[in-house]
């Protein structure tokens, strides 16, 4: 752990840096929780800072397309494809770079980067010049920092964690973003209310700099014979040879990438539907979010106990079926109050499921992975289920374009239904109860 030199699980050398508010352990929790660690705890502090500043971009980015600039289905779905694409295009030679590099610096500067994208949206819209192009191209770049800094932030945890507890890990920072859901939709939607979607963005890039502030002050030791060295090529194969030839891995790509698929025909119309359909204005739909913070605090407490009752992989196939649902009863449900009662428990669904569905999955991959290996298949992996995202969103779009916003949301809960139902009798993931071992580097 933190303050020590990890054993076999492989952990750099970490090493808190001394700042008394973080450091002086809480009464009230357990002996052995990883929040005790000073080290994990400002990581920690530092998911809970960005999740919340994360909750304004939720709501204020496609708000200023719909609202400002008036986007179309097929418009959001472009939207949202943009965003996604730098995953297709870069992911595997980032991975390669990443292993050859130090992780923390990557990921600090990646939430810089991101809080000054996020500070020319108001910048553009100042100066009259904000349009569809110029959302575009903001997405693309913060698509092309979250490809790089997004892996980088994976391993670092590994870095600061034994690998036994990863589920534990991702199920407090799973946490950590739930709490901000909880307080931040309904904070963000009055706040994009009284001053406007873009003013909404600058504050959070504002917030971003300060965890940027909390970032600068961890202290991981990561060895540089730990990087990888070599041929750029032969380092990429390596990497793609590995994940094509563990069949775990090989499954959980399928799998999930399935669900991102499902999960953005979804995505790119539920502001339009809440918006346009129910009429509900930022304040509201600011409050109904709160039902995602509602959704990712049930699971991310339960999370981790639940995946040690049922195992790790019927956790995460369960998490596919009440996604699934969410999105189905939406489709199916009438305007008015019980529509927006719809809309809250969609979002409560959405919360609970992609909780169950992203601690069991990160930590599974992770638990098979070397150390040295980690860019890499974190990489590509994300290269994989992220694939087929951007199709999900353009035909998302395009179907709530042409046949209505209600086929996308249930074409969407329909498709990840069966998913669940296909993954749960053929892939094998329910047999996967605890998280296997794999051996490390110099173990």
């Amino acid at each position: 752990m933190p303050d020590t030199v990890a054993g076999e699980d492989g952990a750099a050398t970490a090493v808190a840096s001394a700042t008394p508010w973080w450091r002086s352990p809480r009464s009230w929790l357990r002996p052995d929780d990883l929040l005790r660690e000073p080290l994990y705890r400002r990581l920690w502090s530092s998911v809970f800072i960005s999740s919340f500043g994360n909750q304004i971009t939720m709501l204020a980015l496609p708000l200023a397309a719909v609202v400002l600039l008036h986007a179309t289905p097929t418009q959001m779905g472009w939207l949202t494809a943009m965003e996604l694409a730098p995953f297709a295009l870069f992911s595997l030679p980032a991975g390669v770079w990443l292993d050859r590099m130090r992780k923390l610096p990557v990921y600090v500067a990646g939430e810089a980067v991101v809080a000054f994208a996020l500070a020319s949206i108001p910048a553009a819209w100042a100066l009259g010049v904000l349009g569809m192009p110029f959302l575009y191209g903001t997405g693309f770049l913060i698509g092309c920092v979250n490809v790089v800094a997004g892996s980088a932030a994976q391993i670092v945890l590994t870095q600061i964690v034994p690998r036994p507890r990863l589920v534990e890990a991702h199920a407090k920072n799973a946490l950590a973003g739930s709490f901000a859901e909880v307080t931040g939709p309904g904070a963000a939607g009055a706040l994009i209310r009284l001053v406007g979607a873009p003013i909404a963005l600058l504050v959070n890039a504002g917030i971003l700099a300060v965890s940027v502030t909390i970032l600068r002050g961890l202290r991981v030791d990561e060895p540089a014979h730990a990087l990888v060295r070599g041929a750029f090529k032969a380092a990429l194969q390596e990497g793609l040879q590995f994940v094509a030839g563990t069949r775990l891995l090989g499954v959980l790509a399928a799998a999930v990438g399935g669900w991102q698929l499902c999960n953005h025909m979804a995505t790119v119309v539920q502001i339009l539907f809440a918006t346009r359909e129910l009429g509900l204005d930022e304040r509201q739909l600011g409050l109904c979010y709160v039902g995602l913070g509602i959704g990712t605090v049930s699971a991310g407490i339960v999370g981790h106990r639940l995946s040690a009752r049922i195992g790790v992989g019927a956790c995460l196939l369960l998490g596919f079926a009440v996604t699934g649902f969410g999105w189905l009863q939406l489709a199916l449900a009438p305007v008015g109050r019980w529509g927006v009662a719809s809309f809250v428990l969609m979002l409560v669904c959405f919360g609970s499921g992609a909780v169950l569905i992203f601690i069991n999955f990160l930590a599974l991959r992770q638990a098979v992975t070397p150390q040295h290996l980690l860019g890499r298949m974190t990489s590509t992996m994300r290269w994989l289920i992220l694939l087929p995202a951007p199709v999900g969103a353009l035909l998302g779009g395009w179907i709530g374009e042409h046949a209505g916003l209600r086929w996308s949301l249930g074409a969407a809960g329909a498709s990840c239904l069966l998913l669940a139902a296909a993954a749960l009798a053929f892939s094998g993931l329910r047999k996967v109860r605890k998280l296997p071992t794999v051996a490390q580097d110099g173990a």
